[in-house]
Order: C-alpha cells, then structure tokens, then sequence
C-alpha cells in the first residue's frame, strides 16, 4: 500500500504513478516501471491530482527538494496516459 501525495488517500502501487526527481535535469520525471534510482513518490494518476499536488507543493516535499520544482514531464506523462477524470482508481497501462 501506498499514499497518494495529492489525495492522501492509500492505494496499491499498482494503481498509483511513481515519480522521482531527476537530478541531472532538474525536475520530476514518471516512472511507470518504477524502475529510476532515487526517492520515489506516488500520486494518483490524474490530472486533478496533479494539480492538487502542485497546489499543496507536495511533489517538493515528498521528494525532499528545496525551491520550485518542474513537473511538467509529469503533467505531460498523465495527459497522454490518462482515460480521463473517471480513472481513479483503475490500473493504468504503460
């Protein structure tokens, strides 16, 4: 079981997106086959969850890094990937 870092809410990992912060590039990449070395976090993979995670500066925190954070890839990651606002809660495919 995991928490979402937008919602709070726990769930599988199966259900949940990892994402870690990419030292090299300087912001927070997907990691679907959870694979990327690094702290990991985990939030529901939507957009909605996105944008409260953003709003409550949860990716920063979670990931334990100080200042701004770029999460664009990610946002870009669920905009291809996300069935839509309905998804919660279903495994996602990738």
């Amino acid at each position: 079981m995991r928490t979402c870092i937008a919602t709070r809410e726990r769930h599988g990992d199966s259900q949940l997106l990892r994402v870690v912060f990419d030292r090299e590039s300087q912001r927070v990449v997907a990691d679907p086959h959870r694979r990327l070395p690094g702290r990991g976090a985990w939030i529901t993979p939507t957009l909605a969850a996105w944008e409260l995670a953003g709003s409550r500066r949860a990716f920063g925190r979670a990931l334990r890094v100080n200042g701004p954070v770029d999460t664009g890839h990610v946002r870009t990651y669920l905009a291809e990937h996300a069935d839509g606002p309905t998804q919660k809660g279903k495994k996602t495919e990738h």
